[in-house]
């Protein structure tokens, strides 16, 4: 589902349903060791997104390698690629790219479902809360307060590798297209300075949004220096 929303460099691998890989035989001891105390849902959900990412390496010609965590919990790439991980209840998903197709990736799923209350004011902008009266007025059918939250959550996972800093929800303003169907496009203006990528300042992301099978679904790639998306 996530591949329909990016460039054809990028490999996915998805799993849907309740997590069943075993950690004590699918996780590799430096991955292991960071969900050693974890709770089983937890365990099995890191295990199950790690799989999916080693097929996705597998798909790129790649040895499967472990993913540990680095810093603020975001995944370490075997050299020569970078990507992004998601899941929620009943789907995980690994997305894939050789270094130099992409300068950043980051993909999120969601449960497509109201936020619970109060979140919505939490992790939105002015300018934001003004466009979703308009939204969910033209489209009933969305849920566009979970699907920004999720936009917001692509966006960060793009932003981070590029800048290694923390970038907080009331830092981009995203705007939500509805397109045809079940799916989008969306900008995030940031409202923060953005990192240089091939010496030019990024002012804002791009990223492309689906739901369905009761999802939903965000993404954002951004193009290499030199190269299109």
């Amino acid at each position: 589902m996530i591949e329909e929303l990016l460039p054809d460099s990028v490999v996915v691998v998805e799993s849907f349903g309740s997590p069943d890989d075993d950690p004590d035989t699918a996780l590799y001891p430096e991955e292991r060791a960071l969900v050693d105390r974890a709770v089983a849902k937890r365990r099995r959900e890191f295990t199950s997104v790690r799989v999916c990412a080693r097929r996705a390496m597998e798909k790129l010609g790649r040895p499967p390698a472990p993913v540990p965590t680095g810093e603020r919990g975001a995944p370490v790439w075997p050299d020569g690629l970078l990507g992004s991980m998601t899941h929620c209840d009943g789907y995980r998903g690994a997305a894939l790219a050789r270094s130099g197709e992409l300068a950043s990736l980051g993909i999120d799923a969601e449960v497509h479902e109201p936020l619970p209350e109060g979140v919505f004011d939490a992790v939105s902008v002015a300018a934001e809360r003004d466009r979703h009266r308009a939204l969910v007025s033209a489209r009933p059918g969305v849920h566009f307060d979970r699907l920004l939250f999720s936009a917001k959550e692509s966006v960060y996972k793009a932003w981070f590798p590029l800048t290694r800093a923390w970038l907080d929800f009331s830092e981009a303003d995203i705007e939500l297209v509805p397109g045809h169907g079940d799916r989008g496009t969306f900008h995030a203006r940031l409202l923060v300075p953005g990192p240089l990528v091939g010496g030019a300042r990024l002012t804002g992301f791009d990223g492309r949004w689906r739901t369905g099978d009761g999802l939903v679904l965000t993404a954002v790639a951004v193009p290499a220096p030199g190269a299109g998306v």
